[in-house]
């Protein structure tokens, strides 16, 4: 059988590990004729590509620049916000950014909200029937970090169905695998919808500043001096969009792993202080961050494979986190895992500004779910993954948790 990557094929879609396997061994800098991209699949190669200087996170432009169609109309206004989110930019833009937004998430600041998180996910349980089968995904990891979120930024949660609709429009055309007829007028909606909530949000606090974080950015200052009005827009964005997906794929993924195994789930049962350890290996072993991509600024080697400028390549995280060559039994979900090196929130000066409150936020979750459902087991049927290339999450995961 030839050897073949592409994220839209259902098979894999499910279970990309068996492939991430062959890669690994066979073709480790990999050309996907479907994606028209290098696909790297071992550790030290998706760790060097993450980190490497002569690699730019801006994909987004150079797809830009080369559309010569109604596309390009469509997509001027989600590009204007995009190419604003630090996820996407370059030193020394991505420095100044960076310095600015670490005053304002800092390790205090997040640590200090996990009563809040607390109270979320009891407030979400509340709204639960356990005698009945619920959809974990629609009815608590969505609800609980797009909650932790809205409190975050001083938004009222009963805006949270049109911020999700919003969110789900720009991951169409953010992560998705599939060229969808409208996912570009869908990113277009969503991102209109989206930024023109935050300017209002953001004039308000101008006119009273309070305690949320909205108002923190605002106030940020460095000697370089403050976000702009369209820093300010995207950035919101960026934190409403990651921090809502990518914590909703680590709540969900770790629930569907712990239902694969029941002899770990009977552990952390046991031990609920090894949460900490516990997070971590739902990170390594099933995490949010499929992949993340980059476009090579100069030629060179990678696996002795010629990368020319320009070239996209997508460096496949959970590939990475099941390398055998650094990790022992890595296809065994071990909650007391150590050491547990995974890249699921990158490396260098892409780490993951959100990967603290992610972390906090699974720990919280999970801790309360294993202690108050120790009975939770799947109601039937398969689960659902989402059609994407860049995240890896469930959009189904029907359980009994009584």
């Amino acid at each position: 059988m030839p050897l073949v990557y592409d994220p839209s094929d259902e098979q894999v879609r499910r279970n990309p590990f068996p492939l991430y396997e062959r890669l690994q061994e066979e073709d480790p800098v990999h050309w996907s004729e479907a994606l028209r991209c290098w696909v790297v699949t071992r550790y030290d190669d998706v760790r060097a590509v993450a980190m490497a200087p002569d690699m730019s996170p801006n994909r987004l432009t150079p797809f830009y620049e080369q559309l010569r169609d109604e596309r390009r109309g469509i997509l001027s206004e989600v590009i204007r916000y995009l190419n604003l989110w630090l996820v996407f930019r370059d030193p020394p833009e991505h420095t100044r950014l960076r310095r600015l937004l670490n005053s304002v998430f800092t390790h205090d600041a997040i640590a200090a909200l996990q009563p809040r998180i607390r109270g979320v996910v009891e407030d979400v349980l509340a709204q639960i029937d356990p005698a009945q089968p619920v959809d974990l995904v629609a009815g608590f990891a969505t609800r609980v970090p797009g909650y932790v979120i809205l409190d975050l930024l001083g938004i009222p949660r009963e805006r949270f169905d049109e911020v999700q609709a919003w969110s789900d429009d720009m991951r169409t055309f953010i992560g998705s695998s599939r060229d969808e007829p409208d996912k570009y007028r869908r990113a277009r909606r969503g991102a209109d919808a989206m930024s023109a909530f935050f300017r209002e949000v953001i004039a308000l606090r101008r006119a009273e500043p309070g305690e949320d974080f909205v108002s923190r950015m605002i106030a940020a200052r460095d000697e370089s001096g403050t976000l702009t009005e369209d820093e300010l827009v995207a950035t919101c964005m960026l934190v409403l969009f990651g921090g809502h997906e990518t914590t909703t794929n680590l709540i969900a993924n770790a629930v569907n792993a712990l239902l694969d195994h029941p002899a770990q789930f009977e552990r952390l049962r046991a031990a609920p202080a090894m949460i900490d350890s516990a997070v971590e290996e739902f990170l390594r072993y099933d995490g949010p961050s499929n992949s993340v991509a980059r476009v090579v600024r100069a030629e060179h080697t990678l696996g002795g494979r010629p990368l020319r400028a320009g070239d996209r390549i997508f460096a496949m995280i959970n590939a990475a986190n099941r390398d055998p060559r650094r990790f022992e039994r890595p296809h065994e979900l071990d909650l007391g895992r150590s050491p547990n090196r995974h890249l699921t929130f990158g490396q260098g000066i892409h780490f993951c500004l959100g990967a603290p409150l992610a972390r906090l936020e699974g720990r919280v979750a999970l801790g309360v779910l294993a202690e108050r459902f120790p009975r939770m087991r799947r109601a039937g049927g398969e689960p659902e993954w989402v059609d994407a290339l860049i995240m890896r999450g469930l959009t189904s995961l029907p359980v009994h948790l009584a």
